[in-house]
């Protein structure tokens, strides 16, 4: 039987070309808050993640990560309009290894005509934003600075930092570049090697910077380095571009094209990861979503096994499942609309292997997630009341 689909739009959805449909198409639509019917199992699966996360062909590269486990993926986890400061460190105390999202974006100062990297939502920066140094490399120092003390580089990286840019302008890729420069010693790094197609081995550092799939990261992040030179941060692959049809037929085509025509690239020594959109998952994404069904789950599984199978480690975006009155600036584009429901995904993905699994409820999803070093965690602090 068909899933009953909700069709009460809330906005339009948009898609950007250049970075591909299941890597990039975010989705603005709301629909009627429902119950969703409970798949006990699971549940069970969930917490047997760990012994049946696959693992890689390609020498061990996805074990570099947590063994190939699942793990949290802090979303948009940097203040809007200075409200909701206290993200990383919402992140920072969920346990570890986590992963941080940050938005890049570039500010010039017209006074000095001096540039520096902030922390944006947009493009359009005014000046108030806080500086990528200063919101999350000096906030997560302690936290680093115990990780090193502790020496278990077993246990490395414990955080993962996840760059979006909010755009590619040279001036922007370069000063992170020299930023991840000056904390080089913290970072999980390989060296470039002779050809793009051989995978260097990864030395564990307590933070491992990944970014997404632009060309004009590549270059700067990349292309442009000296053989032998130290990869600082790593990019995702490149997937398909989405044909060019009907939005029904599209969204129907996004959950029924084989992961295989998705995914074609093999990994090279710079582009390690997938990033994928639940539009692949679910017909419709999030806000057309139905019952979480075997079908789901299979197609999930698919997606992840073909990722891990090719030597990828694999990102979903992002599950969350809240009431209107719940919202913490969080937005309705990725909003299942209750816990119950979203409950149900992360069980799913955590059974299913996903490696980075993108959520706004940061304290919610651990519980379904095998988490280690919790004694890093900072000491919890009230949290702080958006004004």
């Amino acid at each position: 039987m068909q899933k009953q689909r909700s069709t009460r739009l809330l906005s339009n959805e948009y898609m950007s070309g250049a970075r591909g449909f299941l890597g990039s198409w975010e989705a603005h639509f709301v629909r009627p808050f429902r119950s969703y019917g409970a798949i006990a199992f699971l549940f069970a699966f969930s917490l047997l993640a760990p012994a049946v996360a696959q693992r890689s062909p390609v020498g061990g590269q996805l074990d570099f990560l947590n063994g190939n486990r699942p793990l949290l993926d802090a979303h948009n986890c940097y203040p809007y309009n200075g409200r909701w400061s206290d993200r990383v460190m919402r992140a920072l105390r969920s346990g570890y290894p986590v992963s941080i999202e940050q938005d890049l974006a570039w500010y010039l100062d017209p006074a000095t005509g001096v540039g520096r990297v902030v922390v944006s939502h947009t493009p359009e920066t005014t000046g108030t934003e806080p500086t990528l140094q200063a919101y999350f490399f000096e906030q997560v120092r302690p936290v680093i600075e115990k990780a090193i003390a502790k020496n278990a580089p077993d246990t490395w990286p414990v955080i993962v930092l996840h760059f979006d840019f909010k755009d590619n302008r040279p001036e922007l890729l370069k000063a992170v570049w020299q930023l991840l420069g000056d904390y080089e010693p913290w970072l999980s790094t390989a060296p470039k090697g002779v050809t793009a197609t051989e995978l260097q081995p990864i030395k564990k550092g307590p933070i491992l910077v990944i970014t997404e799939d632009p060309d004009e990261q590549q270059k700067v992040f990349y292309d442009d380095l000296p053989a032998r030179a130290k990869l600082r941060l790593f990019g995702s692959a490149h997937t398909a571009a989405a044909p060019k049809l009907p939005r029904p037929e599209l969204m129907h085509w996004a959950v029924t094209v084989a992961p295989e025509e998705l995914l074609k690239e093999s990994p090279t020594n710079y582009r390690r990861w997938w990033n994928s959109s639940w539009y692949a998952v679910e017909e419709g994404g999030q806000h057309q979503a139905g019952d979480w069904s075997a079908a789901d789950d299979h197609r999930l599984h698919a997606l992840v096994e073909h990722a891990h199978a090719m030597g990828f480690w694999i990102r979903f975006y992002t599950l969350d499942g809240f009431s209107l009155e719940k919202d913490q600036g969080w937005g309705q584009g990725y909003n299942f609309g209750s816990m119950e429901a979203v409950k149900l995904r992360w069980q799913a993905a955590a059974a299913a292997g996903v490696n980075f699994i993108a959520t706004d409820q940061y304290e919610d999803l651990p519980a379904y997630l095998q988490q280690n070093s919790r004694e890093l965690r900072p000491v919890a602090a009230p949290a702080s009341v958006p004004h």
